[in-house]
């Protein structure tokens, strides 16, 4: 009797999976995706017990695996042997200065080379951390994020020396320690790291110097890109890092992976490819810098099976002449972020069959999404087993005020399907929120309280998303982004998605600017040209119109040689917004959107001031 029960039940279940399967086509993939996080959690959790940091993972496969390649660096290749006996050097150097104690932060200026990975091993060695300065920044904004980082030693790339020069009087004023990764140096104040180095013992160096180390501990200090101003310094713990790690392991990378990464090491995105390929024990081919030219190229030399993708590089790949190699590669799976719908089609339609795993995370988030269904434009699913075990929801949310929409009882409401919303995700243990390191303020400012009852807390991750009724999420724009005019909201990153479309447009970001005596702000939009095109601006005109509501139009359109971006190609827009559509301001050509005329019109002194006077309607 009782097997004729058990086997009952056995159909019973059997015949529930097939139904769900079949009544919900993504729930086989849902449940996989969740009982993976829910496996990346329990290591964690094992990991927290042992204080099992990254460091150790590499020190396992340092050890069991010595002789596998680690990094492929133009023509060099260092195995895990190898990169364990530079970062016991490296860790030497800093440990016989008598300068670097348990618990210090040193900041690195280092561009994506070897180096970068030795010195970040060796600190963890001996118990401490690093603030990953972005070595594009300059001046005033270069010694906001060292003082920031409250680090007393900075390591700087030999070509980097210029920019710690224009700096160095206030460094060594500070008594800060300042090496450069050149063979010699001559600068006074400044030590050659290389040369020290080259005379350290490799030989290993004691745990105990690490001991006082928990996941809890700082691993890293990454900046955030500045888009809206200076960059914050987001406190990146061991636990965190493991987290940020798992990524590889959920998106399918196995050990016989080579993962190519172009991307900026002192940026989240190219860091964790590092520290997720030793997590897995992989291969890393490390490129300098981005190189469209370059890529596939590398690819092929490499082996190359993984790579790592912001939006803006596979657009600028997918905007290079075809080639007849276009398909002539091993990769299999890119991961990324930003990448919008059109440029997705174009590339698996012209670069072969290779996996996209669209992911959404914040460098200093306590929560991500992956598109692991391959639908195209989504960053992930809305799934009742995801927000169960890593709770989050995406709530209305009231532009013109800049405040989540809360109901008569004062907590928030959960925005309906088709609605944009902000995302946010609950603080806490499971999920906790370090915030920024010495910034209290921003750190609080992130934070959203009383949400769905009285107590709670949760992140406000400064994004706005959509989910569509087959509950896919979709990225919408940033808060501050996002604008109002004549009642509407409009989002940049949308209406920048349809300008790129436009025949002559290469590349489009679009902002608000204030106009008198209007309330809201008027769209505008600084694009830059496709090779040999001029600005035709009445086939801009027809675009505009036939793809955008008339609240969206742009009503400005700045022509530009190029537009700034931050490291990780994300558009710099404050300078843009405090220009506005002044031509006093500005020397670049600006038209206007004539709508009697259907054209957009070049912005002379007479239009400006009508506008300005309200003289003329816009």
């Amino acid at each position: 009797m009782l097997v004729w029960v058990v086997f009952a039940v056995a159909i019973f279940l059997l015949g529930l999976f097939f139904f769900l399967a079949r009544t919900f086509p993504y729930f086989i993939q849902d449940v996989k995706y969740v009982l993976a996080k829910l496996k990346a959690r329990r290591c964690m959790l094992k990991y927290m017990q042992t204080n099992f940091t990254i460091l150790e993972r590499f020190l396992e496969a340092a050890r069991t695996q010595p002789d596998k390649p680690f990094i492929h660096f133009k023509d060099e290749t260092f195995t895990y042997q190898d990169a364990d006996a530079l970062s016991n050097k490296a860790a030497r150097v800093f440990l016989q200065s008598g300068l670097v104690k348990q618990g210090d932060t040193v900041a690195m200026l280092v561009g994506n080379e070897p180096m970068f990975v030795w010195l970040w091993l060796g600190l963890v060695k001996i118990g401490c951390s690093a603030a990953f300065l972005n070595y594009n920044i300059r001046s005033k904004s270069l010694l906001h994020c060292f003082n920031c980082s409250g680090a007393n030693t900075l390591v700087a790339a030999a070509e980097l020396q210029d920019a710690v020069e224009e700096v160095l009087p206030s460094l060594l004023e500070q008594q800060v320690s300042v090496y450069i990764l050149a063979d010699g140096c001559k600068a006074a104040g400044v030590e050659s790291f290389r040369e020290k180095m080259s005379q350290a013992s490799s030989e290993p160096l004691s745990k105990d110097l690490r001991s006082h180390l928990t996941l809890q501990s700082p691993a890293a200090y990454i900046y955030t890109s500045g888009t809206t101003g200076l960059p914050k310094a987001a406190v990146i713990t061991h636990a965190r890092l493991w987290g940020m790690s798992s990524i590889q392991f959920l998106t399918g990378v196995n050990s016989r992976d080579v993962i190519y990464i172009s991307l900026p090491l002192y940026h989240s995105t190219g860091f964790i490819g590092v520290t997720g390929a030793i997590e897995r024990g992989i291969t890393v081919a490390l490129r300098s810098k981005f190189s469209v030219s370059q890529f596939w190229d590398d690819c092929r030399k490499y082996d190359a099976t993984v790579i790592q993708y912001i939006g803006e590089t596979m657009r600028y790949l997918c905007n290079t002449p075809k080639k007849l190699s276009d398909r002539s590669h091993k990769v299999r799976l890119a991961i990324g972020n930003g990448i919008r719908a059109d440029v997705w089609r174009d590339f698996i339609s012209r670069f072969g069959n290779v996996e996209i795993r669209e992911l959404y995370g914040a460098t200093e988030g306590n929560f991500a999404l992956l598109n692991y269904s391959g639908k195209i434009g989504a960053i992930g699913r809305d799934t009742f087993l995801n927000k169960r075990f890593f709770p989050h929801a995406v709530i209305k949310y009231n532009v013109e005020k800049g405040e989540p929409v809360r109901d008569s009882s004062g907590f928030c409401i959960e925005a309906d399907k088709g609605e944009p919303g902000l995302l946010v995700s609950e603080i806490s243990a499971r999920a906790p929120f370090s915030g920024y390191v010495r910034d209290l303020q921003q750190t609080e400012k992130k934070k959203l309280h009383n949400v769905f009852k009285k107590g709670d807390v949760y992140l406000n991750t400064g994004d706005l998303m959509r989910i569509d009724e087959d509950h896919f999420i979709y990225f919408q724009d940033r808060v501050g982004d996002t604008f109002r005019w004549k009642g509407e909201n409009v989002a940049t990153t949308e209406v920048a998605d349809v300008i790129s479309l436009a025949g002559c447009v290469k590349e489009a970001t679009v902002y608000g600017v204030k106009v008198p005596g209007q309330e809201g702000r008027a769209g505008m939009a600084a694009v830059t040209l496709r090779d040999g095109l001029k600005f035709d601006s009445v086939d801009v005109f027809k675009h505009v119109e036939n793809f955008l509501p008339a609240y969206a139009r742009p009503r400005f359109m700045r022509i530009q040689s190029s537009l700034d971006v931050t490291g990780t190609f994300k558009h710099l827009k404050v300078k843009l917004v405090e220009e506005g559509f002044n031509p006093n301001l500005i020397t670049d050509p600006v038209y206007f959107l004539d709508e009697k005329k259907k054209n957009y019109i070049p912005l002379m002194m007479d239009i400006f001031n009508g506008v300005n006077l309200g003289e003329i309607k816009i």
